[in-house]
């Protein structure tokens, strides 16, 4: 059982920079991939990055590559993405999610936290 609170979004200018957390319960944090999606109105919800339970590797969505950066720590229980230049398009509700080693989807899910990109 996993539960997942994100926090760390807000207002900031294009350009600026924010970093979202995700603090994760479960005594297996070590063992779930962690993901990071994003969504805003009237659109699906988007890929941003995973970070791997192995720490192996890491994957980001072509429009955050360059800019974002995802990672984790397992003694806290807790993963971040580090958001930089941040363009008004980044603006949603971005979510953190887990999958766990043995599953093929992300099973739990956040509540999400607003990020609003001014121009």
């Amino acid at each position: 059982q996993m539960q997942l609170v994100e926090s760390g979004g807000g207002l900031v200018q294009a350009g600026g920079s924010l970093r979202l957390s995700c603090a994760a319960s479960g005594r297996t944090f070590s063992s779930y991939t962690m993901g990071w999606f994003r969504q805003t109105p009237g659109k699906e919800r988007e890929f941003v990055a995973f970070i791997s339970w192995s720490l192996g590797s890491a994957r980001f969505a072509d429009s955050v590559k360059g800019r974002f950066t995802i990672s984790r720590d397992n003694a806290k229980n807790t993963v971040y993405l580090q958001m930089n230049s941040l363009k008004p398009e980044d603006t949603a509700v971005y979510y953190c999610a887990a999958k766990d080693r043995n599953r093929p989807d992300y099973d739990y899910w956040g509540r999400g936290t607003q990020v609003t990109v001014s121009s």
